[in-house]
C-alpha cells in the first residue's frame, strides 16, 4: 500500500500542447482580474472614486510595480551563478533552449515592495488619499494571490518538504535523493516506494505546499479581511497593517511545509538537528523565509500602532468661565 499521491498526469503547464500559452500566465491574469473587480467594488462602495479610468490607472501602475519588483528581487536573490548579471536580457526573455517558457521566477516580497512604491508615487502625483486606496487594495489582493499559487501547483514547482502524510504528492520536477543515503531508503520503504539499485535517485512524496499557501495566505486571509475587518475599519491604514500582519502569520505557518533552501538550511535551530534537510522540521527550526515572515508580523503591528497614533483625535481641553 502506497502512502502518497502521484501528481495528476492530466495536469500540464501548457494550455494547448505546441502553443506558447501556459496555465501559469492564465492564473496570473485571473488573479489580476479578480483583484481588480474586488478593488473596483470597494472603491465605489466607499465613495472614494467614481472614475473607472482612474481606478484602472492606479491598479495598472501598482501591478506594474509588483511585476518589476517581484522579478528584480528574484533575480538578485536567487541567482547564485550570476547568470542574469552576465546576460541581463534573460531577465525578461521568455525562451529557454529554444522553447517558450514564459518569464519564470517572482519574489513575493519584491512584488510587495514594488507595488507599494508604485502606489505611493501614483497617489502623490494624482493627489489621492493613499491610505484609503491602499486599504481597498489590501482587502482585495489576497483572493487573487490564491490563483497565483494554483499556477505554481500546475507548474509542479515550489514543492513542499518530504512527508509521509497520505496526501503527500510525487512531483515529477522535484529534486531526487540518492537511495544510498540511509534516510532516503528508510523513508522510501515507509511510503512504499521500491528501490532496485543503491545508485538509484529516488523521488519522494512532498507536501503540496502550493495549495496550503493558496488557502492560508490567499483564501483564508481574504475571508478575514473582507468579511471581518473591511466594514469595521477603526481608522485609515488599518487594513493595510492587518494585511501585512496576517500575511506574515500565514506565511510563517506555511513555512513548516514549504521546501527548504537546502544550501542554507535552517537559520535557527532550537530543536534536534536533522540530517534529512527536506523533511518536516524537528523541534523549533526556522527557515530564512520564516524569519522574514516574523519580521512582517512585527512590521505590520508597528504600522498599525503608527497609523493609530496618527489618526488619534486630539484631546479636548475643557475650559471654565
Amino acid at each position: 500500500m502506497t502512502g502518497f499521491i502521484n501528481f495528476p498526469s492530466w495536469i500540464s503547464p501548457t494550455v494547448i500542447p505546441g502553443l506558447p500559452i501556459r496555465w501559469y500566465g492564465i492564473m496570473y491574469l485571473v488573479a489580476f482580474g479578480v483583484t481588480f473587480v474586488l478593488f473596483h467594488h470597494e472603491m465605489r462602495r466607499g465613495g472614494q472614486a467614481t472614475d473607472r479610468d482612474q481606478i484602472a490607472d492606479f491598479f495598472f501602475w501598482t501591478i506594474l510595480g509588483l511585476l518589476l519588483g517581484g522579478r528584480l528581487l528574484y533575480v538578485l536573490a536567487f541567482d547564485p551563478g550570476h547568470e542574469y548579471l552576465s546576460r541581463p536580457w534573460m531577465i525578461v526573455w521568455p525562451f529557454e533552449n529554444g522553447r517558450f517558457t514564459g518569464i519564470q521566477g517572482m519574489s513575493y516580497y519584491g512584488g510587495l515592495v514594488g507595488a507599494a512604491v508604485a502606489a505611493v508615487i501614483y497617489a502623490r502625483v494624482r493627489k489621492l488619499d493613499i491610505l484609503e486606496w491602499g486599504d481597498a487594495l489590501a482587502v482585495s489582493a489576497p483572493l487573487g494571490y490564491t490563483f497565483g499559487r494554483f499556477g505554481n501547483f500546475i507548474n509542479g514547482e515550489l514543492t513542499g518538504r518530504v512527508t509521509a502524510v497520505p496526501w503527500g504528492m510525487l512531483f515529477p520536477r522535484a529534486r531526487r535523493y540518492p537511495a544510498a543515503d540511509q534516510w532516503v531508503s528508510s523513508f522510501a520503504e515507509t511510503v512504499g516506494i521500491p528501490i532496485y539499485d543503491p545508485a538509484q535517485l529516488v523521488n519522494l512524496p512532498r507536501h503540496p505546499s502550493q495549495l496550503y499557501e493558496a488557502v492560508l495566505e490567499g483564501f483564508l486571509l481574504w475571508l478575514v479581511l473582507w468579511f471581518v475587518f473591511r466594514k469595521r475599519r477603526p481608522f485609515k491604514g488599518a487594513l493595510m497593517a492587518i494585511y501585512v500582519t496576517g500575511y506574515g502569520v500565514a506565511r510563517f505557518m506555511s513555512g513548516y511545509f514549504r521546501g527548504t533552501n537546502e544550501a542554507k538550511g535552517f537559520v535557527i535551530s532550537l530543536g534536534n538537528s536533522s540530517t534529512t534537510p527536506a523533511l518536516v522540521s524537528h523541534g523549533l527550526e526556522l527557515t530564512e523565509g520564516q524569519v522574514i515572515s516574523l519580521g512582517m508580523v512585527v512590521a505590520g503591528i508597528a504600522i498599525l500602532v503608527v497609523f493609530r497614533l496618527l489618526h488619534k483625535p486630539p484631546a479636548t481641553v475643557e475650559t471654565f468661565n
